[in-house]
């Protein structure tokens, strides 16, 4: 019999099929504009929606679901926005319960404090033009049914137990439970599924159990509503696994957040050293880290965490570790270079370049590790409401924590963005002792790993991607430390062992991974066209709307339709005739159709004002030629022959006007908000240096197709498709190709077709493998998409007393991409016509930028090969 399947799975099968249901408007414009939802965000509340609306996924059941994802992945999120959709529903109460009081205090600030840098609504919230607050409380007794704003009450399970076993003064009580509706939220939920993993205890521990409390309070109203968040489902307990099947709406582990960019990648930096030149080492690299960050203009401070087993120790060491710093000399940074590690030499050489005695860093680091600048937190002495505000907010700017000190207070319910060094100050292992057996203190130390995994979003270039690692595919570039995050610890190599499967077990960490580099072939570098020659590329740019003179046509003559209630009612007898016993209180009704322009200004202009969206300052920057709210809501060109048609009661006319004018005013406020900022790729094409943009790079991968596609070597491929010695072609420029099957192909193409072609001509020509080089990057003349073409070749002959020049952009394409990616090969297409070279650069020379259609042998071969005929015939 086949294992049954997770909620989630089903979701799945309709998401492939296009069945979801989409995102509100409303919950993205109530959340914190600092906010961007990510696509996986959108698909858990996608999913929910979905389940919430469909009566056949909810079979009638009372909701329970249950969260999911990786730890920093943004749950918090996803509450904030699961609470506007329910409140859209009706709910007006909701119960946020976590295990520590400790992640309970800060977590309260990010619901409900517009002064915190974490804090998740926008400043105004706002539904169907009417505003909304966010109250704290402790109870849900005395809110008025007609009250429209959001009550939080927010507690931890333990209290919520005790106040159940022993009721208190203005504590929850079941009657809060039984006569409201209320929205459970419970965060780190796997703490409360202690009496399903001991299920058939004896009813007293059943009772007094958290999860029992949790559970009755839940089913004493069948309208209740519970979210659980949890990043440790122990689905391989059979009870928990029973319990969750039919709950799990969303499952977004830590290897698949990883695997998305979301992360920073983690390296174990093992030395054999003493514990103090450890610490030293981690916090060389955390100013190395400053000073990078610094250079491309981002004002992020680096964190270190001194981890230590026992609370005497960490106290004894947070004494030594100041003592050390005082009295550093420059003989003890100078000694670092004798341990020959690959990247603390680049800090060390980076610092030599500023200063070759090493007295900068020195005093660097006396400056910037001190005790006013670091934090111990080692138990409950040390967990005061100042310090967890300090430890909860270490990205702020004005936050000036950059150690801090800890042995276990901060396992859980703690992520940090700038966290990048984790220093093990002891060198004990706590391994079974089992063969491949990983000790749980391990697994707590990769869980910890864990929470320092979340990426600190920066930008080197402008058109960098913000928030997902940039550099997984150029290992050797200087900025890919500040995507890296450090776990020191002693070179001991069965310990490593331990660690890395514990990685692999909490989904850190990918069983297989390989390093692979591109080298340029020597005889390449040579070549004055390497030292000398230019490469080109456009640049992504805000798309102007200068030219935007009125609403988008959709607007300009919509009809809102709009019915006021008349007041009209009747009684009717339920027995005898029903068409002679009806007696009606009627009142005439009319219907009004008139356009915007011809509605009193007045009420168009009250009606606009119930949205900020409509603010005339807002307007402007999504109109730039607007000269007038008026102008906005009255001429032709915007909302001037928009119509109303309104039914309503005789005596209610400018009423019905009124009202009928917020509704429609509502949908205007949701369309400008809709309107995003645009970009465009430029039509001029700029240069830069190849030697400066081509370079040896390092990739990693996490699996090589064993049929000799993608991640294997060409030059050695067992598959004869593929297979070629890229050593022995002057044309390809670096040592190897390890690209998909499709790119292989097109390589033993060129080799066979095209080189001879060339050749006969007597052409200077060479293949570039791009391997995301961003300087290659081009962005789409139409939106601004960012398109990295697999392969450029470039052509030279010499014309008169120079020479013309074409960079030929070339993009193999599997026959399953060939409709998803359609409109690369749109823009490939447009290049030919529309790209221009930024002619400061070419010194008398001719340059041309040219884009073929997709290269696929299986369905598509004929248009790549007449073009490529056309091309060389023309040369």
């Amino acid at each position: 019999m086949a294992e049954k399947r997770f909620f989630y799975e089903t979701l799945d099968a309709l998401a492939d099929a296009g069945a979801l249901v989409d995102v509100p408007e409303y919950i993205e414009s109530n959340l914190a504009p600092t906010i961007e939802l990510r696509e996986y965000q959108k698909r858990a509340f996608q999913n929910f929606i979905t389940y919430y609306e469909n009566d056949n996924l909810r079979k009638n059941k009372q909701v329970h679901t249950l969260f999911h994802m990786a730890t920093g992945s943004g749950k918090t999120v996803i509450m904030a926005g699961l609470i506007l959709y329910l409140y859209a529903k009706g709910y007006r109460r909701f119960l946020f319960f976590v295990n520590q009081t400790s992640i309970l205090e800060k977590t309260k600030l990010n619901f409900i404090d517009p002064a915190s840098t974490k804090y998740l609504f926008a400043d105004t919230l706002e539904y169907l033009g009417q505003k909304i607050k966010i109250k704290a409380v402790d109870n849900f007794s005395g809110i008025s049914p007609w009250d429209n704003d959001i009550y939080i009450c927010f507690t931890s399970t333990q209290k919520m137990h005790l106040d159940r076993m022993d009721p208190k003064e203005n504590s929850l009580t079941f009657e809060d439970f039984e006569d409201n509706q209320i929205v459970f939220i419970s965060d780190e939920s796997h703490h409360v599924n202690t009496l399903t993993k001991q299920q058939g205890k004896a009813l007293e521990v059943e009772i007094n159990s958290w999860e029992y409390t949790v559970n009755s309070a839940f089913r004493s109203n069948r309208d209740n509503v519970l979210l659980e968040f949890t990043a440790t489902v122990d689905t391989k307990d059979k009870n928990v696994r029973a319990k969750y099947l039919d709950k799990v709406i969303m499952n977004y582990p830590l290897l698949e957040f990883r695997k998305s960019g979301y992360t920073k990648d983690f390296q174990n930096f093992a030395t054999d050293t003493d514990l103090w030149t450890r610490a030293l080492i981690a916090c060389v690299m955390s100013e190395y880290r400053r000073y990078l960050f610094s250079d491309v203009h981002q004002n992020i401070k680096p964190v270190v965490l001194m981890k230590s087993q026992k609370i005497k120790d960490s106290e004894d060491f947070y004494k030594d570790f100041f003592i050390g710093i005082k009295a550093l000399s420059i003989s003890d940074v100078r000694r670092l270079s004798h341990l020959q590690i690959g990247a603390l030499q680049d800090a060390l050489d980076y610092f030599s370049e500023k200063d070759p005695t090493f007295t900068l860093l020195v005093r660097s680091l006396q400056d910037s590790f001190t005790e006013e600048t670091s934090i111990i937190m080692n138990g409950a002495r040390d967990d005061n409401s100042q310090n967890q505000i300090l430890v909860n907010s270490l990205e702020d700017t004005n936050n000036p924590i950059r150690t801090v000190f800890a042995v276990d207070m901060l396992n859980e319910g703690w992520d940090v963005l700038n966290l990048f060094d984790i220093v093990r100050l002891y060198d004990t292992r706590q391994g079974s002792g089992k063969a491949g057996k990983v000790g749980s203190y391990t697994i707590k130390e990769a869980q910890l790993i864990g929470r320092a995994a979340r990426y600190c979003p920066f930008q080197e270039t402008k058109d960098q991607e913000r928030f997902t690692r940039k550099y997984d595919f150029d290992l050797s570039n200087d900025y890919r430390l500040l995507e890296t995050m450090f776990f020191h610890s002693k070179d001991d190599s069965r310990y490593i062992t331990e660690l890395r499967q514990a990685l692999i077990a909490t989904g850190l960490q990918d069983e297989y991974s390989q390093t692979l580099t591109y080298h340029l072939k020597d005889t390449f570098k040579s070549t004055e066209f390497y030292q000398q020659g230019l490469v080109f590329s456009n640049k992504r740019a805000p798309k102007e709307r200068q030219d935007v003179f009125g609403i988008e046509g959709s607007f300009q003559n919509k009809t809102y339709a709009y019915h006021l209630g008349t007041g009209a009612g009747r009684i009717q007898s339920l027995v005898g005739d029903e068409d002679s016993q009806t007696y009606t209180n009627q009142v005439i009704t009319q219907q009004l159709m008139r356009p915007f322009k011809k509605v009193p200004y007045n009420i168009l202009r009250g009606a606009a004002e119930r949205y900020i969206e409509l603010r005339f300052s807002t307007l402007k920057l999504k109109y730039p030629n607007l000269k007038s709210l008026r102008q906005f809501l009255t001429s032709d060109n915007y909302l001037g022959n928009s119509i109303l048609d309104v039914s309503f009661s005789v005596q209610s006319e400018s009423r019905a006007l009124y009202e009928a004018c917020v509704h429609a005013m509502g949908e205007v406020a949701r369309h400008v908000t809709e309107i995003k900022p645009e970009y465009e790729g430029t039509t001029t094409f700029e240069a830069k240096r190849l030697k400066n943009v081509l370079r040896d790079k390092t990739i990693t991968l996490t699996e090589v197709d064993a049929n000799g596609g993608k991640g294997a070597s060409q030059n050695t491929n067992v598959n004869p498709r593929y297979q070629l010695d890229l050593m022995q072609e002057n044309w390809y420029v670096f040592n190897d190709n390890y690209g998909t099957s499709e790119e292989k192909r097109y390589l033993r193409y060129f080799k066979a077709e095209v080189a001879p072609k060339l050749k006969a001509k007597g052409l200077e020509f060479y293949v570039v493998r791009n391997e995301r080089v961003p300087e290659l990057a081009i962005y789409s003349f139409i939106d601004g998409e960012r398109f990295e073409p697999d392969f450029l070749l470039f052509l030279r002959k010499h014309k008169n007393q120079g020479f013309v020049s074409n960079q030929i952009y070339v993009e193999p394409k599997g026959t399953h991409l060939l409709l998803q990616d359609n409109w690369k090969e749109n823009f490939l297409v447009q290049i030919n016509n529309q790209a221009e070279v930024d002619e400061s650069y070419t010194f008398g020379n001719e340059y041309k930028i040219i884009g073929m259609p997709f290269f696929n042998e299986e369905v598509r071969m004929s248009d790549f090969t007449k073009a490529m005929d056309e091309f060389v015939a023309n040369i």
